[in-house]
């Protein structure tokens, strides 16, 4: 069964910042490399978004959280953190890997 995918204005900030950051620090290339495929990442939630795993804060939330993991090497930097509704994917957020967990609070 094929679901929208809806990216909360908050996740499409921070991946523009992700994105801003990549190319300042890296290179434009880069960072439009990265961030059209975080797109299409996030597009592929429409199909089987229950693929990915369980949020490592799902335990905090009143409802359940997953995430997919994304980068553009054999490592991923970042990963988008997501909830399922019957007709819908809501991408909640995307953060770095090795930022501190999030909290009901933070979206």
């Amino acid at each position: 069964m094929s679901r929208s995918v809806i990216i909360l204005p908050r996740a499409k900030a921070d991946l523009h910042d992700a994105a801003a950051w990549w190319a300042e620090h890296r290179s434009s290339e880069q960072a439009l490399r990265w961030y059209e495929g975080f797109i299409d990442a996030l597009e592929s939630l429409a199909d089987q978004p229950e693929r990915h795993p369980p949020a490592r804060e799902n335990e905090r939330f009143p409802y359940d959280i997953r995430e997919l993991h994304y980068g553009l090497g054999s490592r991923p930097t970042h990963r988008a953190v997501f909830t399922i509704r019957p007709d819908a994917v809501v991408v909640l957020t995307i953060r770095h890997a090795a930022r501190a967990d999030i909290s009901p609070e933070d979206v």
